[in-house]
């Protein structure tokens, strides 16, 4: 009897003790979520952020940027929105956009590590590094674009050339619907290669085809939640992104390895043997951000930044010219009376081209296509507007606010070129902002630009 009543009783405490464990973990995970995300004094206003949640509960997963505006009525135009863990502040209204990117622009100059990020860039590439490295990527990208043709007739004359062979593209499909996605990534995505690889692929070489997949797919992916910050152990679309990524590596690193065959230092070719060139110089591997891992990364960083954001735009404007086709026949006008059928159109048209300009800018408003920027994070202790940012804490700025302001724009919503026109002349709206700013711009994104 006794020996019955001891094996019940160290059942039950076999039960309690495993509860008590239980809860002493669920208690130790919300201490810890509490005091790493401990607000100080004078922090923005925000929504009661869940443990480990944080504020992605009220946001809808398909559009946050929507959902992001009922928050900035209700807190002002500087408000906390903890995504997940990540302390996270909201910044609206062009004045406090302008005094971040300019006045405030060293304060800002990091870029957030998520868990994701981490594990693939490690502080490696254009994009998400930070620091030394960033700087001598940047300064080094920004002169080895530049000596390949950024912003000079060369690209110009690159870009005229990839315009033939898309146009050729469409007409191959002889008037019957079908799906421009691809095509038009793969028009855009050659113009990269032209500079980063030194050459341009046909349309159908199999090898291109499934870069621009993988690189599709993956942007796809890394936007969501699966991919994001609390997910990061379990099985989810986010172990697809990493095997994608790493697809993409040895991509680029088979392109590097055959670069090396026939690699002269005197004469580089493009930006792979600029950087092996750079390399070079830098025997001591620890002293320098200039190495393998950073050349794939920053050339990935071009392909992601620079193809995504412009055959994006193109296919909001042809989603707009189908939408909207007496805008496409003012435009077709105007193209026909400046340009004509005999020729292809050069930056040199731009200024005869009013309409055409605004339809364009026009385009990239309505489409907004990255409504809350590349993300910054506060590198020091900084007051914004009279609140107080921690170091670390992550900084978001609301472009969807700033090209839907009613106040700036007379049909905010509506497709409108007129909105970039006075008096038949083009107009440029100080509240347009239609990529980052600053130094801490993406240099994907400057690329895009030209």
């Amino acid at each position: 009897m006794l020996a019955a009543a001891g094996s019940l009783v160290a059942a039950i405490w076999a039960v309690l003790h495993l509860r008590i464990l239980l809860l002493a973990a669920v208690t130790f995970l919300f201490l810890a979520d509490f005091l790493h995300n401990w607000h100080p004094k004078n922090y923005p206003p925000g929504p009661r952020r869940l443990p480990i949640l944080g504020c992605l509960f009220y946001l809808d997963p398909k559009k946050p940027h929507l959902s992001v505006q009922q928050f900035v009525k209700k807190y002002g135009n500087v408000l906390s929105l903890d995504f997940a863990n990540i302390p996270s502040v909201v910044v609206t209204g062009m004045p406090l956009i302008k005094e971040i990117f300019t006045q405030m622009e060293h304060n800002f100059l990091n870029r957030p590590v998520t868990l994701l990020r981490k594990h693939l860039f490690n502080n490696n590439g254009l994009i998400f590094s930070s620091g030394q490295t960033w700087k001598e990527q940047r300064r080094f990208a920004l002169m080895t674009l530049r000596n390949f043709g950024l912003g000079k007739k060369s690209l110009e004359q690159r870009i005229q050339e990839e315009a033939y062979h898309l146009v050729e593209a469409f007409r191959d499909e002889a008037g019957q619907p079908f799906d421009p996605h691809f095509n038009i990534n793969k028009a855009v995505s050659n113009i990269i290669c032209s500079i980063t690889f030194g050459e341009r692929f046909e349309y159908h070489d199999s090898q291109f085809q499934e870069m621009l997949r993988l690189l599709d797919e993956a942007m796809c992916l890394e936007s969501t939640m699966m991919c994001q910050e609390i997910l990061q152990y379990l099985p989810g679309s986010h172990k697809t992104f990493y095997r994608n990524w790493r697809k993409l590596q040895l991509f680029v690193s088979d392109i590097i390895n055959n670069h090396r065959k026939d690699w002269d230092p005197d004469e580089p070719r493009d930006f792979i043997d600029a950087f092996l060139k750079e390399m070079a110089k830098h025997p001591d591997k620890t002293t320098t951000s200039f190495n393998e891992e950073n050349l794939i990364c920053s050339t990935l960083d071009l392909f992601f930044a620079g193809t995504e954001t412009t055959s994006t735009t193109l296919r909001w404007a042809l989603l707009c010219m189908a939408l909207y086709p007496e805008v496409q026949e003012k435009m077709q006008a105007e193209i026909d009376r400046v340009i004509g059928q005999g020729r292809q159109p050069n930056l040199a048209d731009r200024d005869s081209m009013p309409y055409t300009n605004a339809v364009i800018h026009e385009v990239q408003r309505i489409g907004n296509i990255i409504p809350f920027n590349v993300p910054r994070e506060a590198a020091v202790d900084t007051k914004l507007a009279g609140f107080n940012l921690p170091k670390g804490t992550m900084v978001l700025t609301n472009l969807t606010a700033l090209h839907r302001d009613p106040s700036e724009w007379a049909t905010p919503d509506t497709f409108n070129p007129e909105h970039f026109l006075e008096n038949g002349q083009f107009k440029k709206r100080e509240s347009f902002l239609p990529f980052s700013m600053g130094k801490r711009a993406c240099l994907g994104e400057q690329l895009a630009r030209s």
